[in-house]
């Protein structure tokens, strides 16, 4: 009954115009079919247990992934350490996360020819020089590779609109 009554969808989805603007991103849409009711609820914050100050793990992985690469990698880590003094740091699946206390807003990544600047609710952030890559429902990256020009205003831009975006999210439940 649950199931053919009620449909939760996600914003991006073809949800009718009313409820559409009464619809924050992020948040889910319950549209019961049968009395045309609606009613959103808030996703929960992402949080990482372990997050400190300085993570020795990071400065390892960071000598890890010396050369060309990882010195982009660390330029951007470090932008996001400079935030602020709630900047909190840890290894998650393999790399370096930047989090306002245990919530994380952005991160770096080496691949074999370029380098990833993350960021965990980028797509609730705007993008006027159109550097975001991806189409998951949060997370967004910038793509970086040697020798090729990076608007860094720009990035830098998203770095610090990333942190005032996740401490908004946190202060405000």
């Amino acid at each position: 009954m649950f199931r053919e009554r009620y449909r939760t969808a996600t914003v991006r989805e073809s949800v009718p115009a009313p409820i559409f603007s009464r619809v924050l991103e992020g948040c889910y849409v319950t549209i019961d079919l049968e009395r045309r009711k609606w009613a959103t609820m808030r996703t929960e914050l992402l949080r990482f247990n372990g997050a400190v100050e300085r993570d020795p793990a990071i400065d390892a992985w960071m000598k890890e992934h010396a050369g060309e690469l990882g010195a982009i990698a660390h330029e951007w880590f470090e932008m996001m350490r400079k935030c602020g003094d709630e900047v909190r740091e840890l290894l998650h699946d393999g790399h370096p996360v930047a989090c306002l206390g245990d919530a994380p807003f952005g991160y770096v990544n080496v691949f074999t020819s370029h380098v990833n600047v993350g960021f965990f609710h980028g797509a609730a952030l705007p993008d006027p020089a159109r550097l975001f890559e991806g189409a998951g429902k949060f997370i967004r990256h910038v793509k970086l590779r040697p020798g090729t020009a990076t608007n860094a205003a720009a990035l830098s831009r998203l770095i610090d609109m990333a942190y005032s975006d996740i401490k908004a999210r946190v202060e405000n439940g």
